[in-house]
């Protein structure tokens, strides 16, 4: 049903429209998103920082991370696991190439494709910057109690779970 909108500028409007501009306006801090966001910001940035001080950022840590351990991995098994296009886990491993952190190897039974593999100073460098992860965690979830971070953790799996959130937080 169309009402009459009485302004300098009368015009009709849908009724519904009408009310709701009447509804009130949460504050921001009522939205569990906005601290979710608030903290998330803080304990991302203070962990980039850290790893930029070893010369990586966040998604060239998180490939990092996940070459560790392994012989090689192939790029496309990379981007599944990561959440991201081939394209992107090629322009990150060109970058890690250069900084001499990962090696491109071919592979025996496809000349076609190909496999990434830490180097030596790769390998060394995960742990450190394994330590910079830990080290951020605490200042930020160290004064929560062991119940308190497992109820946290557990909650937001829980979402990501329900919301079937599986692409790796890389920024």
């Amino acid at each position: 049903m169309l009402t009459r909108k009485y302004s300098s500028s009368s015009f009709l409007v849908n009724k519904e429209d009408a009310m709701l501009e009447a509804a009130p306006v949460a504050d921001l801090t009522s939205h569990l998103g906005y601290w979710l966001r608030l903290v998330s910001n803080h304990v991302s940035h203070a962990f980039a920082r850290k790893l930029e001080a070893e010369g990586v950022t966040v998604a060239e840590w998180v490939l990092l991370r996940e070459l560790y351990g392994v012989p090689s991995l192939g790029p496309s098994r990379l981007a599944d696991t990561m959440g991201l296009t081939r394209g992107a886990i090629s322009k990150l491993a060109d970058r890690l190439i250069r900084k001499q952190l990962v090696v491109r190897e071919d592979r025996a039974d496809d000349a076609r494709a190909h496999l990434l593999a830490l180097t030596p100073a790769g390998r060394d460098l995960v742990p450190r910057l394994a330590a910079h992860a830990d080290t951020n965690d605490a200042a930020f979830f160290g004064h929560l109690t062991r119940e308190e971070r497992a109820a946290l953790e557990g909650l937001l799996k829980t979402i990501a779970l329900k919301r079937g959130l599986k692409a790796m937080p890389l920024a």
